[in-house]
């Protein structure tokens, strides 16, 4: 990468302060000051009601700028506000069914007041999928991908109201992706949602809209930094390595990482932080499960090179399609990007790279 303006030398401490999400905002609410208007809205739209309840379809929407869902994808939960049980989904499945005990004849897919729902996998039947679902819960940006920045699901409910006056909307919804660091807060009904043939001549609408906007903080994700930085340059043979324990020390037994030539790594993968989202990272002196390394090639007074290398130390974590976020002063005059793609970001002026 190379931009133009003033030396690199001078601008290193910046980057060191200002690197992929290195300082987590200290506020309990979820806030990404880097891109304070993102967020994933849930659309919960009322299809058509039935002799105890409805059909209603879900999707989730991701209005974030840079931050994937990636694998092993979202989950999604609420608490039903009376005795609602799902009675069928299609494009997902609650992860448990919960005490149906009480139902004679058919059986409810799930029972439990506050259910968990996942998506289905890519290869799911045709009759068990609806559009936008079976993407093992990946979901990208619609910045950067709209045609996969959404995800669906039908759900049949039951024992609950067939009216708008009689239907009551979830409460305390919660997203993990898999792990925490979102915030959502309450269902607000809205307008219904119209939809349009594919002429553009007719418009179908919801019976009933309800909206849920969840929001990330870093703070919410990890209470550790999610990177380090490392630096080196051509003029000079030392390395700058990450500071000991950016994300964390080793504990004295060694518990808390594991080597990459342990014979036990592969059960460590799968042990019992695999779907929670818990950083399995190795055994390092920075413990991070991120490293960027900043080596300077080039630097003169007209223009500066840089190669950036990210090192993956997480071994739960694959970050197929990952994002960079970088604050430099000079990154408003990138000249020439080589095997990356570039977009400023500009929530607060200029400044903000990925």
């Amino acid at each position: 990468m190379a931009a133009g303006g003033r030396s690199v030398a001078c601008c290193t401490a910046v980057l060191l302060a200002a690197a992929l999400l290195l300082s987590a905002p200290t506020a309990t609410e979820a806030y990404d000051s880097l891109d304070p208007n993102g967020n994933i809205t849930i659309k919960w739209d009322i299809m058509q009601w039935t002799p105890d309840g409805y059909v209603a379809v879900v999707t989730m929407f991701n209005y974030q700028q840079f931050r994937h869902i990636g694998a092993p994808g979202w989950q999604l939960g609420w608490t039903w506000a009376k005795k609602e049980v799902i009675w069928s989904m299609v494009g997902a499945q609650t992860t448990e069914q919960g005490d149906c005990s009480k139902f004679k004849g058919n059986t409810p897919h799930c029972c439990k007041k506050d259910p968990t729902i996942v998506d289905l996998l890519p290869g799911t039947p045709y009759n068990m999928q609806i559009a936008n679902c079976c993407k093992a819960g990946v979901i990208n940006t619609f910045n950067q991908d709209p045609a996969n920045a959404a995800s669906s699901f039908q759900i049949s409910v039951g024992l609950a109201g067939t009216t708008n006056k009689t239907v009551k909307v979830p409460k305390n919804f919660t997203l993990k992706t898999p792990g925490p660091g979102y915030t959502c807060g309450r269902a607000i009904v809205g307008r219904p949602t119209k939809f349009f043939t594919s002429d553009g001549r007719r418009a179908t609408q919801a019976l009933m809209t309800w909206n849920v906007t969840c929001t990330y903080s870093q703070f919410l994700a990890q209470k550790t930094p999610s990177c380090c930085v490392s630096l080196s340059s051509f003029y000079n043979d030392t390395i700058v390595n990450c500071p000991t324990c950016s994300c964390g020390c080793q504990n004295p037994s060694g518990s808390n990482c594991v080597n990459e030539d342990s014979p036990n790594l592969q059960s460590a993968i799968d042990g019992p932080g695999k779907w929670t989202g818990q950083p399995l990272v190795q055994c390092t002196s920075h413990m991070c499960p991120i490293r960027i390394h900043w080596h300077v090639k080039l630097n003169y007074k007209e223009y500066w090179r840089v190669k950036i290398t990210i090192t993956n130390f997480n071994f739960r974590m694959n970050y197929t399609q990952w994002n960079l976020v970088v604050q430099h002063p000079n990154f408003d005059n990138i000249t020439q990007l080589f095997s990356f793609n570039y977009k400023p970001l500009t929530p607060y002026g200029g400044g903000i790279s990925k």
